[in-house]
C-alpha cells in the first residue's frame, strides 16, 4: 500500500546488466514506468535502463535522500553486491511493485 510519506530509492539497470541507474522517488510504479517508457530525458533514456533490479523504502523525503547519495557513493561491487543480496536473478521487479 502506497503511504503519503513513503520514498523509494531504487536500482534501474539495462537488458545486459551493465549500467546502474540510482534514482528516488515517493510514486515507485510511475517513476519505473517513465523510464520504461522513455518519458525521462537524460541518462536512463539514452541508454535505455529499463529494468528495475533493487529497490527500498524509506518513512521521509530526508532519510531517502541521504541513502540516495549513499547508494551513488558505493563502489560498483558494493552496489552490485547489494542486488545480488535481495535479487540474485537480477529479474524485473516492476511488477512486483503493489499499487
Amino acid at each position: 500500500m502506497h503511504c503519503d510519506n513513503e520514498h523509494y530509492i531504487y536500482i534501474l539497470t539495462n537488458q545486459y546488466n551493465r549500467v546502474l541507474y540510482i534514482g528516488m522517488t515517493s510514486d515507485l510504479k510511475r517513476r519505473v514506468w517513465e523510464h520504461k517508457e522513455g518519458l525521462a530525458e537524460g541518462f536512463t533514456k539514452k541508454y535505455k535502463i529499463h529494468k528495475l533490479v533493487y529497490y527500498e523504502t524509506s518513512e521521509d523525503f530526508d532519510s531517502a535522500l541521504y541513502r540516495e547519495k549513499q547508494l551513488k557513493n558505493y563502489s560498483r561491487t558494493k552496489k552490485i553486491d547489494l542486488i545480488n543480496t535481495l535479487n540474485p536473478g537480477w529479474t524485473d521487479l516492476y511488477h512486483d511493485i503493489q499499487d
